[in-house]
C-alpha cells in the first residue's frame, strides 16, 4: 500500500503552492570507540525539532532506530562516552546474504503472494505489524481531515463526488461533458489530481467552471487534507456539485476517505470485465460504478455481463450506469444520478439549518424566562 512504499516523498503542489515543502540534514554521531556514522534527517515545514543538540557539546544525543537484515527494528540511544550493548553496521549488508522463502503446493513455482499476510502488502525491511502500524496511523490522520471536509460540505449543501479510475479510462472527458451540460443548472467546482501537470484543470476552466489543481508529485493518491486545502481556494458555493477527480489508480485511493459523498469508480470497456476481481478494494469501495467508452463496445471483446458479475461479486451494492463520453450514450442517467444527490445534499443542510435555528429559539426563550 501506498503508506509504506515511499510514494509521499513527492512534493505535492495546490496551483503551484508547496503543501509540504522538505528540508534535509545531517546529523552525524561518535561512539564510544571513537568512530563516527552520519544520517541524514527530513523534516517537513511544520517540524519541530525534538533532538537536543549542543554546539560543541559531545554528550548531547538523541534516539534513532536500526533496520537490521532479519527485519527486527531497535531504538539506540546514542550518547557520548556510552557504549553500545553490541556492534552494528549502517547501510551495510553481506554481499553473500540474500533473503528466499521456501513455498510449497502446487501453484509454489507459478505464483507468490506478497499480499496474504495482515498488512495485505509487503515493503522490504518492515515487518506486517510495523506495517499495520503505519498504515492505522496515517489514516486515522487522513480520517480526522475527511471529517472535517464532511463537516463544511453538510454546512454548505456540497454533494462530494470523489472519481477514480486507472489512468485511460476517460474520466477527464467524461468531467468536461458533465459540466458542459450541468453548469447551467447546477452550481460546480472541480479540484484535480494528477502526479505532475496542469493540463487537466485547464481542460476544465475552458468549459468556464473553477478547478483547483492538485500535484501529488511521487503521490499515488489524493488525501483528505490536500482536498481541504484546495476547497480553501475554490468558490465553493452552498448547495453546489464539488467534482473531485483523483490520481489515475486502482490502487491506493481506496482507502484515502476525502470526506466525499461517494466514491465513483469509472471503469473503460478497453480496460476489460475482469478489472474488479483483481482491484477489489477499489469496487468495494464505489457507490457507482461508469462502465465508460461503451461506444466502442462494437470493436472489443468486452463481456458487459461478466463485469457487471465481477462488479456486484466483489459489491453486492454498486450500482452501474454504462456510458460514453463521446457519443452522449447513457449520460442522462449519469445527470440525473448528480442532480439526486445535489438535492438531497440541499435538503439535508435545510434541515440542518432548520434544527440550528430551533435551538437558538429555545436558548433565546429560555434567557428571557429568566
Amino acid at each position: 500500500m501506498c503508506t509504506v512504499c515511499g510514494c509521499a516523498a513527492g512534493e505535492t503542489k495546490i496551483e503551484g503552492a508547496v503543501a509540504g515543502s522538505t528540508a534535509a540534514h545531517e546529523h552525524a554521531h561518535r561512539h564510544a570507540d571513537g568512530s563516527w556514522h552520519t544520517h541524514a534527517h527530513t523534516h517537513t515545514d511544520a517540524h519541530t525539532d525534538a533532538h537536543t543538540h549542543a554546539d560543541g557539546d559531545e554528550a548531547a544525543g538523541h534516539e534513532h532506530a536500526h533496520a537490521h537484515d532479519d527485519e527486527a527494528a531497535h531504538a539506540a540511544a546514542h550518547a557520548a562516552g556510552i557504549a553500545h550493548p553490541h556492534e552494528h553496521s549502517h547501510g551495510a549488508r553481506d554481499e553473500n546474504a540474500h533473503d528466499h522463502a521456501h513455498e510449497h503446493g502446487h501453484e509454489s513455482h507459478s505464483s507468490l503472494d506478497f499480499g496474504s499476510g495482515p498488512a495485505g502488502a509487503h515493503a522490504p525491511g518492515l515487518t506486517q505489524a510495523k506495517m499495520v502500524q503505519v498504515e492505522q496511523d496515517i489514516l486515522a490522520k487522513n480520517n480526522a481531515f475527511a471529517d472535517s471536509n464532511r463537516r463544511r460540505f453538510a454546512g454548505q449543501g456540497v454533494f462530494a463526488i470523489n472519481l477514480v479510475s486507472s489512468p485511460g479510462s476517460g474520466k477527464t472527458t467524461l468531467l468536461v461533458r458533465t459540466i458542459e451540460t450541468l453548469k447551467t443548472r447546477l452550481a460546480l467546482a472541480v479540484v484535480e489530481g494528477d502526479q505532475q501537470t496542469s493540463l487537466d484543470a485547464q481542460r476544465i476552466r475552458a468549459t468556464g467552471v473553477a478547478a483547483i489543481q492538485i500535484n501529488t508529485g511521487k503521490g499515488c493518491h489524493l488525501d483528505a487534507q490536500m482536498v481541504g486545502r484546495a476547497c480553501d481556494r475554490l468558490p465553493l458555493a452552498d448547495d453546489s456539485l464539488l467534482l473531485i477527480e483523483n490520481v489515475g489508480n486502482l490502487v491506493c485511493p481506496a482507502d484515502f476517505d476525502l470526506g466525499e459523498a461517494h466514491k465513483v469508480v469509472v471503469l473503460s470497456v478497453t480496460e476489460g470485465e475482469d478489472k474488479p476481481l483483481k482491484y477489489p478494494a477499489m469496487f468495494r469501495a464505489a457507490r457507482l460504478m461508469l462502465v465508460n467508452k461503451i461506444d466502442l463496445l462494437p470493436y472489443l471483446n468486452f463481456d458487459f455481463e461478466a463485469c457487471l458479475a465481477n462488479a456486484r461479486r466483489v459489491n453486492p451494492q454498486v450500482e452501474v450506469l454504462p456510458v460514453s463520453a463521446v457519443s452522449g450514450e447513457g449520460l442522462e442517467a449519469w445527470f440525473s444520478w448528480l442532480e439526486r444527490g445535489v438535492g438531497a445534499a440541499q435538503a439535508a443542510r435545510g434541515g440542518l439549518v432548520q434544527r440550528l435555528q430551533q435551538r437558538i429559539a429555545e436558548l433565546e426563550a429560555q434567557l428571557s424566562a429568566k
